[in-house]
């Protein structure tokens, strides 16, 4: 059944990928997929990667991004959606949960869900959404003992281990980057700076910093939305699109229901509506059909 419960390609080989894409002078592209099926999809149009937001996930649980899921729900989640694309998939971890401690074992818990990398955060607990005002972070010290619990614990040296900093809008863009040079030299794979204001900024950090870098074009932040192309001139290697397509989904959603409301049928709303005959590709139906006839024998006849 490889391939279709479950992925071509291999926990190790995915990681290997992305690792090899930080270096290849390519922006890695990886857009947040809200669920599985997102995430075969963002597999399908062709990008690099797949993303697992901790603002999605706490979204799609009807809860702010204020540091209330649990290691169990994002493992849960990242296991769900790793398990069906052969793209490498990378996860928000938040703060790791807590201390050193519980930051090393959520490393190994997202290893284990099959996952090629996370990041950490330099947030107090609990946190805040990036793009909040009123956020804390903890002294370097502590991030940089985070950043050493979490390289210790990967028992695949590909696993990679990216850490976050959210000084810029508490400490300035200096401080910032003072903190992302520590966090490079405690083991840290890769340099996520939060709300970035700009392009300039997003090129003076590039400037100041000696490792790949991952850029957050999320929408209605306080960063500028640049083009992926512009960020790979820049020298950003990769970047994340952490809740376009759940905003994407939810604005049709939103507005189809009201047309439901109020005309009280779906009818005038088929043209917006993935047709059954598309999901059913997508989800492939007929390699299902062709692993075992006897269990499901699919014919697709007209209709929505």
């Amino acid at each position: 059944m490889t391939g279709l419960i479950t992925a071509a390609t291999s926990a190790d080989d995915k990681r290997t990928a992305l690792r090899a894409g930080l270096t290849s002078g390519t922006i890695q592209r990886l857009p947040g997929a809200f669920n599985p099926l997102t995430a075969k999809l963002i597999q399908e149009v062709g990008f690099e990667g797949v993303y697992v937001s901790g603002a999605v996930v706490s979204a799609d649980l009807a809860l702010p991004d204020i540091g209330l899921t649990t290691l169990s729900e994002v493992t849960d989640r990242s296991r769900q959606i790793a398990r069906v694309t052969d793209l490498p998939t990378f996860v928000d971890a938040d703060t790791g949960f807590g201390e050193p401690m519980n930051v090393a074992r959520t490393i190994t818990h997202l290893e284990g869900a099959g996952v090629a990398g996370c990041h950490l955060e330099d947030q107090v607990n609990p946190k805040r959404c990036g793009h909040l005002d009123g956020k804390a972070v903890v002294p370097a010290a502590d991030m940089v003992r985070r950043i050493g619990a979490a390289v210790g614990a990967r028992r695949d040296a590909d696993f990679v281990v990216c850490a976050r900093t959210d000084a810029r809008g508490i400490e300035g863009l200096p401080a910032a980057i003072d903190r992302a040079k520590a966090y490079a030299d405690a083991g840290a794979d890769m340099i996520f700076t939060e709300a970035l204001a700009d392009e300039a900024e997003f090129e003076e950090f590039r400037e100041a910093v000696d490792v790949p870098l991952l850029a957050n074009m999320t929408e209605f932040g306080k960063s500028e939305l640049i083009p992926a192309q512009r960020l790979q001139d820049i020298g950003y290697n990769a970047v994340i699109y952490p809740v376009t397509t759940l905003r994407l989904a939810m604005f049709a959603a939103e507005e189809g229901l009201r047309g439901l409301a109020a005309e009280g049928t779906q009818a005038g709303m088929l043209d917006r509506m993935q047709h059954r005959s598309r999901l059913y590709e997508l989800l492939d139906y007929e390699g299902y059909n062709a692993f075992d006839g006897s269990v499901y024998d699919f014919t697709l006849e007209g209709g929505a």
